[in-house]
Formats: structure tokens, C-alpha cells, sequence
């Protein structure tokens, strides 16, 4: 494995934290806090028109209280953070860190302006794997495990209800600008695929099940969803991530570690076989992962493992047979308590 230099990782740091500040910057109205169950989210308050306007911020938190109390000051540097950012861009590019694809880039940052990111979408997926380089602080193999023309994007079917805000504009809309189409489903009038016509990129939306893996509505994002088994565990506490491309893109990924060990269980699950391609990539995914944090990200890998373990049988169950193809990263895993 090949880590990144300190350079580089100092530089992808002050991307994303300029990219947060510049989410909070765009949105106009007051801060405002309300409180959904047993969490709290903060709004931008606006009236249009006679109407009240609630644009979601975020969830509250000690760094999205910082940001709210400097909004002021972040309005007034936009377009100084605007160079900065181009800068870092170009710096990170130099340095030897992998930049976001121009038809993936052109897609996210579509989406990202719309609010997809904002909203709790999460990609998932190899686009995932890809955006981790900076996370981890390592060069990412560039061969068949990290190549894709799928965009796969996941939300809490509870959070796009509760968060009583949508995307602007819809994503149909931004889809329809980019030339894709959306792709018939089993179930007429729900569209959870869209294709693009020559590039082969697709974008799909997932949303975790627990039991039947129906087709569910995510209000937020104003679209249908797959609903998939064992997803709950992957998009849990999601995190920042700059794709890099033009100024930068603030999205959210999965945790590194959720990722690895979510593979481990999908590689013993593929409808078609564990031997399959796609299970073989799967295996590569997190094999790499697991080696690069066993190393630096013991903790974080451990905690995810063991969470993993004690859902029940089942979880161990695919684990435990993906595991018995990877005997090298059963013992480094196995390890990690030792």
C-alpha cells in the first residue's frame, strides 16, 4: 500500500472542512432547531411568500453549532474559500491522489446542488471505496476493484420522512438534464434506477429492510428505493468525503470500517454465488480495506466487527463463510483483540 504524503492528507483535511463551511454558507433563512423524537436537527428559517420555508441543515452537534455561530463571518469569505478550494483541488491532483471521473463528478456535483448530500443521502458502493482514499490516507489500487459505472446512493427510509425537507431541484428534473432516463421497475410509477444513454452510468437508490426487501419511498429525495437487507449497518453514522473534482464535491460515505465488514457479509450473499464476480470483488474491497485499517484503525475496525458479530446468527453466518475464503484477513481480524 502506498499512503499518501503528509502534504496531501493536510490538503484533503482543509477540503472537506472548506466545503462544510460553504454548505452552511449557501443557505439563507435563520437557524433554527427542532427536535424529531429523541434527536435534533437544525433549519434554515425563511418565509416565501406567506409560507414558512424550513431548509435542513443538519443534524446538531457541537461542530454544526460552530458553524452556526460563524455563519456571519463564513457568508462574507465565500469567494475567498471558492479560490482555496480550487487551489487544494489542484494541489491534491499534483500530489497523486486519484480525482473523481468527469461523468461520475458531473453526476454528484448535479446531485449535490440539488441537496441529495445534504439530506442524508449516502453514496454506497464502489464510488464509496473509491472516495475512502483520502479518508484512509492511501493510494487505492487502480484495478477492477475500484472500477464501476454504477452510482449507488442509500438513505434511512425514518430519516427522509422525518426530516421534512426535499431536494431543489427534484432530482427527476436533474437527471432529465443529464440526459438519463429513468428505467422501468416491477412496480409501474416507481422508479428507483435512472440510466444514462451512451456513458452506461447508472444511478440507483437503496434503503435499508429488515425482512422484506420491497420497493420504499424516500420523501426526501423524492424518489423510490430498493430496500435492502443488512444496508442499516453500512449508511449508520455516515461521514464527510470530498470527491476531487473542479472546486471539490462535499458527499457522504459510509465509515471505512462498516464498509469492509458490510462486504464481507454481501460477498456470501450475491443471489448468483459466492463465486461470482461480483463476490470476488467484494472480497478484494474488503480484504484491502481490513489490511490498510488493521494497521492504523484498529479500534474503529474492531468496535465494527464485533458490532457486526452480535446482531445474530445470521450475520455471522455470512461472515463466517466469506471469512473462510480469506484466511489472511481472518487472522488479522482475529487479531485485532489479541
Amino acid at each position: 500500500m502506498t499512503p499518501l504524503s503528509s502534504i496531501a492528507m493536510s490538503a484533503y483535511t482543509d477540503l472537506v472542512r472548506l466545503l462544510k463551511d460553504d454548505a452552511l454558507s449557501g443557505v439563507e433563512g435563520k437557524p433554527t432547531l427542532k427536535e424529531r423524537g429523541d434527536k435534533a436537527y437544525w433549519y434554515a428559517a425563511r418565509r416565501v411568500g406567506t409560507e414558512m420555508r424550513f431548509v435542513y441543515i443538519g443534524e446538531d452537534s457541537a461542530e454544526t453549532r460552530a458553524r452556526i455561530d460563524r455563519i456571519e463571518e463564513l457568508r462574507a469569505t465565500a469567494k475567498d474559500r471558492q479560490a482555496e478550494r480550487s487551489r487544494l483541488v489542484r494541489l491534491l491532483r499534483a500530489e497523486g491522489m486519484t480525482p473523481t471521473d468527469r461523468a461520475t463528478g458531473s453526476i454528484l456535483s448535479a446531485m449535490a446542488a440539488a441537496g441529495t448530500f445534504r439530506l442524508g443521502g449516502t453514496i454506497v458502493g464502489t464510488n464509496a471505496f473509491r472516495l475512502f482514499e483520502g479518508e484512509l490516507g492511501i493510494r487505492l489500487p487502480l484495478g477492477g476493484m475500484a472500477n464501476t459505472g454504477d452510482i449507488d446512493i442509500a438513505q434511512f427510509e425514518k430519516l427522509s420522512v422525518a426530516l421534512q425537507d426535499q431536494v431543489d431541484p427534484s432530482l427527476a428534473e436533474t437527471f432529465s438534464a443529464l440526459k438519463f432516463d429513468p428505467l422501468p421497475a416491477l412496480d409501474q410509477g416507481r422508479t428507483w434506477r435512472w440510466a444514462q444513454g451512451g456513458s452506461g452510468q447508472l444511478v440507483e437508490f437503496l434503503t435499508p429492510a429488515f425482512g422484506d426487501e420491497t420497493i420504499r419511498d424516500l420523501p426526501a429525495l423524492g424518489v423510490n428505493a430498493q430496500g435492502l437487507n443488512y444496508l442499516n449497518f453500512l449508511i449508520a453514522e455516515p461521514i464527510y468525503a470530498a470527491a476531487v473534482y473542479r472546486s471539490g464535491i462535499l458527499v457522504q460515505v459510509p465509515r471505512p470500517e462498516r464498509y469492509a465488514i458490510h462486504k464481507l457479509i454481501i460477498a456470501d450473499r450475491r443471489r448468483d454465488g459466492s463465486g461470482s464476480l461480483k463476490s470476488a470483488k467484494d472480497r478484494e474491497q474488503a480484504g484491502f480495506l481490513i489490511e490498510a485499517m488493521a494497521e492504523d484503525r484498529p479500534d474503529e475496525l474492531s468496535h465494527a466487527y464485533a458490532t457486526a458479530l452480535e446482531v445474530g446468527p445470521r450475520w455471522r453466518e455470512h461472515i463466517g463463510n466469506t471469512l473462510k475464503r480469506m484466511p489472511e484477513t481472518k487472522v488479522m481480524l482475529d487479531s485485532l483483540d489479541a
